[in-house]
């Protein structure tokens, strides 16, 4: 195995080791501190970040204003209480020693407002700033205002390419690294383009390539790609360490942190993902974000493709073939199916599943009373948690806080189901019937000797491993 060598990013030699950032609490500024202190970068999430009342304990993110748009001003503000809290632990715990990073979604709720906000709260206390999930232009602008270096997240050359001549070339200087998260391979949301199969991985190395190839042109040949997703042992990518043709390179850890003794998850969460097995992380597009996401297939998600699969298309008057009359809600108001559809859905009623819910495409999904009376209640109490969702409507943009369509019953409250799995996954009951978001090598903590018999790491013991190729 190669020495795993320091290298320059952010203006300091560091490992070229660095935390993933995984949002709503569970990379805060105990895990980022400790990965620190180990020499690399760690990683805060400003994604719902939690603050913490005298006596140590989260408060309790609940919402308590009448309209949604005043509800997310309550969300902005735990945001940014939240983010200055974890960026103060980050920097005591650090000590000085490797790089404090905060991550940020871009398409998140008042995402560019709690960036702010945190950084002016907690100056000095971090050094860089990473953001992904959608195309974050305006970056280098916050990056600039404070002085900080940035990481933009692309899955392709071409994302890159368009940040950069639109607006990063005007903010070279301060270009930290840019992280390429393999939309494949990576957890969490996935950046896989329409023009790419879900269900057909690509090799991360040519596509690496050409974003080296293209950063070259730009004059980046010296500044970090980090490698985000399928990451485990470094041995494993050994070709990568000291290759002239792809420049520095540094290694993202999204998924191994979660399971260390400083991880903030609960422990039901951490004995689960030992029993893991391929083929349990499941790439889906039921995101209320719109983009992929991976995300362990347990019943949360299988809820969420029965519901999609029981499906039907209507019409509201007698068209082609949609000429069988059926009745939809308390009223019975009529619409038209096909006459196949129109026995699927008999069918589906006579399973339990009463209640037809439309959707913004013309459809109707089949579900239980009890879970059509859990959507509504969920899109109702909604806080504004993305700039744009699906699910509830919700768009950040006034003058109706609306993104002129039908919510889709199809998707699911996303804060509702990290807030729940991330402070309450005491039993499994909790990780069964909520979102749990996991990399693509979240079996291999079965498969991997060094957590043979339930043994779980310090941050520090996962690093020094780490170093080892291993």
């Amino acid at each position: 195995m190669k020495a795993i060598n320091a290298i320059r990013m952010g203006g300091v030699d560091v490992l070229p080791l660095v935390e993933g950032g995984k949002g709503v609490a569970v990379s805060n500024g105990i895990t980022a501190g400790h990965w620190a202190a180990g020499g690399g970068a760690g990683t805060l999430s400003a994604v719902n970040p939690d603050s913490y009342d005298a006596d140590g304990n989260p408060i309790p993110q609940i919402y308590h204003a009448r309209t949604r748009s005043e509800r997310h001003e309550e969300l902005v503000a735990y945001g940014i209480q939240g983010g200055i809290e974890q960026a103060r632990r980050a920097h005591d715990i650090a000590g000085g020693k490797g790089r404090v990073h905060m991550n940020i979604l871009w398409e998140m709720g008042g995402a560019e407002r709690v960036a702010n906000g945190i950084m002016e709260g907690a100056k000095g206390l971090i050094h860089g700033i990473t953001c992904g999930a959608g195309m974050p232009y305006r970056l280098a602008d916050i990056a600039a205002k404070f002085n900080l270096h940035y990481y933009p997240i692309v899955s392709s050359a071409r994302a890159f390419g368009a940040l950069w001549k639109r607006a990063y070339s005007k903010a070279a200087t301060l270009l930290g690294g840019v992280v390429y998260e393999d939309p494949w391979l990576a957890g969490g949301h996935n950046g896989l383009s329409n023009s790419e199969d879900p269900t057909k991985p690509e090799d991360p190395f040519p596509r690496v390539l050409a974003l080296r190839k293209l950063m070259r042109e730009f004059g980046l040949g010296d500044t970090p790609i980090i490698m985000a997703g399928g990451v485990w042992w470094l041995e494993e990518w050994e070709d990568w360490i000291d290759n002239p043709e792809l420049g520095p390179i540094a290694f993202q850890f999204g998924t191994r942190p979660l399971l260390t003794q400083e991880s903030p998850i609960g422990p039901a969460w951490k004995r689960r993902l030992l029993t893991l097995k391929k083929g349990d992380i499941f790439l889906n597009r039921f995101s209320p974000t719109g983009f992929y996401s991976s995300a362990v297939n347990n019943e949360f998600i299988q809820e969420l493709r029965g519901r999609n699969d029981r499906q039907v298309a209507f019409t509201t008057e007698a068209v082609g073939e949609h000429v069988a009359e059926f009745g939809v809600g308390p009223r019975k108001r009529i619409v038209y199916l096909t006459a196949g559809d129109r026995v699927r859905a008999l069918a589906w009623e006579a399973e339990g599943f009463t209640e037809a819910l439309r959707t913004p495409d013309s459809t109707l999904i089949f579900v239980t009373p009890e879970k059509s009376r859990e959507i509504l209640a969920d899109q109702t109490a909604c806080m504004g948690c993305l700039s744009q969702c699906r699910f509830s409507n919700w768009s950040q943009h006034d003058p109706d806080f609306t993104n002129g369509k039908k919510a889709d019953p199809r998707s699911f409250c996303i804060q509702k189901a990290l807030q729940n799995i991330a402070h309450n996954a005491e039993d499994e009951s909790v990780l069964e019937n909520n979102l749990m978001f996991s990399g693509h090598n979240g079996y291999r903590f079965a498969t991997d000797p060094f957590y043979g018999n339930g043994f779980v790491p310090t941050v520090r013991q996962l690093v020094d491993r780490i170093l080892t190729g291993r």
